[in-house]
């Protein structure tokens, strides 16, 4: 059949061909630049951070849940510090009860040492006691108290009649101490501790 086209025709075939694959070959040296262009302009650039972390890749999400991490750490560090006030708070009420409680039982120790009771189980030797001291002499009360711790003293003497206890204790402040000077100043605690007595004392039957 191409031995039936005239040498002219295929000539001028041959020029088209030739020309359009020249012009195709053009486009494509000249749109070639501008599409691979286009196509890295819309890869994300990769932030410099990850970049020397050795990170090769980055997405939203990943970068969504980076920003969430962020977040995270940023709370629990605030939750611990508010924990760590808290705790200290504690420590210093703790500090602060201890002090309280060991206050308490000062009070009440010194409480203790100052106000004497007779107790159910002492109510009948003490009040014989009183009855047979009340029938000695001043002197010789003031003599047997001088043997005698101060709680003891004041029992018997709150079971005494005023008119038996006030010689007792002028005969006291007369009477020198162990130091040489007179038992004034025991008379003078006797008398307190006798009037912080407490009042469930058994009734006087002297």
């Amino acid at each position: 059949m191409l031995k039936k086209l005239k040498p002219p025709l295929i000539a001028a075939v041959l020029s088209v061909a030739l020309s359009v694959a020249v012009g195709v070959f053009l486009c494509i040296q000249t749109i070639g630049p501008l599409l691979v262009a286009a196509a890295t302009a819309r890869v994300p650039k990769e932030p410099v951070e990850l970049k020397q972390k050795g990170w090769d890749f980055w997405t939203i999400e990943i970068e969504n849940l980076s920003n969430e991490l962020k977040d995270e750490r940023a709370r629990l560090h605030q939750k611990s510090d508010q924990l760590d006030q808290r705790a200290a708070r504690l420590a210093a009420g703790e500090k602060e009860l201890a002090k309280v409680r060991a206050d308490v039982a000062a009070l009440r120790q010194e409480i203790a040492d100052r106000v004497t009771e007779i107790t159910a189980d002492e109510q009948k030797n003490i009040r014989t006691l009183a009855q047979t001291y009340t029938n000695l002499t001043p002197r010789a009360v003031v003599a047997i108290f001088r043997e005698m711790d101060d709680a003891t003293a004041v029992k018997i003497l709150s079971l005494m009649k005023p008119d038996v206890v006030g010689p007792i204790f002028e005969q006291m402040s007369q009477t020198p101490g162990a130091d040489g000077a007179p038992l004034a100043r025991r008379a003078a605690v006797l008398s307190e501790k006798l009037r912080l007595m407490k009042a469930s004392k058994p009734p006087s039957s002297s």
